[in-house]
């Protein structure tokens, strides 16, 4: 994180503008709609001023009576003219939310794609709140940019350049002026984008960071609350929402300077005009209709000029926040399957682990010379105290990740050659930390089944030893659950995830701590249903309470990403070495 007041350095706003522009091409037929009706609304409104010149000159100077008939004949027309102006803006304005939103749409899909492509270790190292942010805010700052920005920054274009030709028409000596001021102008605009374009993109960053504390604190508020936390929490709540607030008002506060800093050279421009104009029209080389012609066009001439430097900021912000979404675009995927990677369709079971080495980080490493073989149909149990290497064993097995060296071997296929899809739907997993989502019980259970029976469904669950409490709920497997199951126990969570893995017609299992939820008496029950549901199948299970995995065929002892010890319960007691000494912990 930079220090406070250190301004990031600008990205490439050239490369993120010509993503955007892909976007946009993919409304390429909107977007020439658009632009007719731009024209068209602009050019109407454009020959305002020349009739109500028309109309001036109409009246006279005093000395010839008023043609009447004429200045209505320029009023009426001025009405029809910037009114068919006003509904094509109006026509126009529709079809570039519609535009905008299309677009939105399609960043976010391709956003919400290329998270499903990312490892599993792009989340183990990023904030949720973050992701959340780019998808949400970001994406939404650039929609508004496009629906309001784009449009004002076309009708500006077009604006400009048909004023400045009528301008011409009208008085080419006038003209003269703005050589001076239109470089001021641009000058001045630049000079400020180059200060706020840093300033959008740190506040999109402060903002992402404090969306990610906020969900932090959300998910943690029991145990905030179970250590008296809260004030602290409170505390760095505050430090990080001044940060992110620091940020918008830098952000905010340059990009309003911008707009008042042009509009001063405009409201030079226009008195030189006047004052110039003046003297041309004393000496009859510009007439009275002409001049206030003139000065309305080149109001609208700098007007432009001045929107667009008014909505610098917005413009700042939306290339900000797309930046932040193209770098998420842009991260490195999951490696893709080696070419001629086979597919495995149905496992055996045997598992192997020959000298593998494997650290998340480079030059730390976790699991250093780590051997292991588990055969089929076998229950294999993982023990050893925190950060002994368990669950990376998991991660391994499941091609989460790779090793550095060695081989993790499915059927004597090492994983690599195998396809990663095809690794992994022959596992049925549960992990300690639950995920449900919002939907029925049955959509839950048969979360990784879609077309599973509801006779299918309800003997899994009897097998987890839930179906029982299911049926005491109001509506029984149609019982909707909230948002990450809030509406039930943690225990009955965990129970449905197991009935979930249960229902798989997978070869292997593997639980990660995964009764750790559940009182020991029903921990039980489960792993003897499981043992009966998974027999001919392979078993990982990783546990810290040693009563359940006494009839394991065998346990593992891991230490330091080693397996220090390998047999049954009753040969590592007798060992008396490291199991053991946890056995005797929990017992003694």
């Amino acid at each position: 994180m930079p220090p406070k007041g250190k301004m990031e350095k600008p990205k490439d706003t050239k490369r993120t503008l010509l993503r955007l522009a892909k976007y946009l091409g993919h409304q390429k037929y909107f977007l020439l709609l658009a632009l007719i009706l731009t024209i068209s609304s602009n050019s109407l409104a454009l020959f305002g001023p020349k009739i109500s010149g028309n109309a001036i000159d109409a009246i006279g100077t005093g000395s010839a009576p008023v043609d009447f008939e004429s200045v209505f004949y320029y009023c009426r027309m001025m009405i029809l003219f910037y009114a068919g102006s006003s509904m094509l803006s109006l026509i126009l304005s529709r079809l570039m939310i519609h535009i905008s939103q299309k677009i939105s749409y399609q960043m976010r899909k391709d956003l919400f794609d290329k998270l499903v492509e990312l490892p599993v270790g792009y989340f183990d190292t990023h904030p949720a709140g973050d992701v959340i942010s780019r998808m949400s805010y970001d994406i939404d700052t650039v929609n508004t940019s496009l629906s309001h920005d784009l449009l004002q920054i076309a009708t500006s274009v077009i604006t400009v350049t048909g004023s400045l030709s009528m301008m011409i028409s009208l008085s080419p000596k006038l003209v003269l002026v703005f050589a001076f001021t239109v470089p001021l102008s641009i000058f001045v605009a630049r000079t400020m984008a180059k200060r706020v374009h840093p300033l959008f993109g740190k506040r999109s960053r402060k903002l992402g960071e404090l969306n990610g504390y906020v969900e932090e604190i959300i998910s943690g508020q029991k145990t905030i609350k179970a250590y008296h936390q809260e004030e602290t929490m409170i505390e760095r709540f505050d430090r990080r929402n001044i940060e992110a607030v620091d940020a918008y008002y830098d952000a905010d506060y340059y990009g309003t300077m911008t707009g008042p800093s042009v509009m001063f050279v405009n409201n030079l421009s226009l008195s030189l005009v006047s004052m110039f104009g003046s003297m041309l029209f004393l000496g009859n080389q510009i007439s009275l209709g002409s001049l206030s012609s003139f000065v309305l066009y080149s109001r609208k001439f700098s007007g432009p000029i001045n929107e667009f430097a008014n909505i610098m900021s917005d413009l700042q912000s939306a290339l900000a926040a797309a930046e932040r979404v193209f770098r998420l675009m842009d991260q490195e995927p999951e490696l893709h399957d080696k070419e001629n990677a086979l597919h495995l369709t149905e496992a055996e079971g045997f598992v192997d682990m020959e000298h593998v080495k494997f650290g998340y980080l480079p030059g730390k490493t976790i699991i250093h010379d780590l051997n292991l073989h588990a055969d089929k149909g076998s229950l294999v149990a993982i023990v050893g105290p925190t950060g002994a290497g368990k669950t990376t064993l998991i991660n391994l097995l499941m091609r989460f990740y790779d090793p550095e060296s060695g081989a993790v071997k499915l059927d004597d296929y090492d994983l690599r050659d195998l396809t990663r899809k095809s690794v992994r739907s022959q596992y049925a997993m549960v992990l300690q930390d639950t995920w449900l989502f919002e939907g029925t019980i049955f959509e839950n259970i048969a979360y990784g089944k879609p077309d599973a029976t509801l006779d299918e469904v309800i003997a899994a669950a009897k097998a987890a030893r839930i179906h029982s409490t299911i049926m005491r709920f109001p509506n029984g497997y149609d019982t909707h659950l909230n948002e990450n199951g809030l509406n039930i126990s943690q225990g009955q969570k965990q129970m449905l995830t197991i009935a979930r893995a249960m229902l798989l017609d997978a070869k292997m299992l593997i639980l990660d701590e995964a009764t750790s939820n559940v009182d020991t008496r029903t921990e039980i029950e489960i792993q003897k249903a499981m043992r009966n549901l998974m027999k001919d199948k392979t078993c990982f299970v990783i546990a810290h309470r040693l009563s359940t995995i006494q009839n394991a065929d065998t346990i593992l002892v891991v230490q330091a990403g080693e397996i220090v010890e390998q047999g049954n319960h009753t040969e590592l007691l007798k060992k008396n070495g490291l199991y053991a000494t946890l056995y005797k912990s929990q017992f003694q």
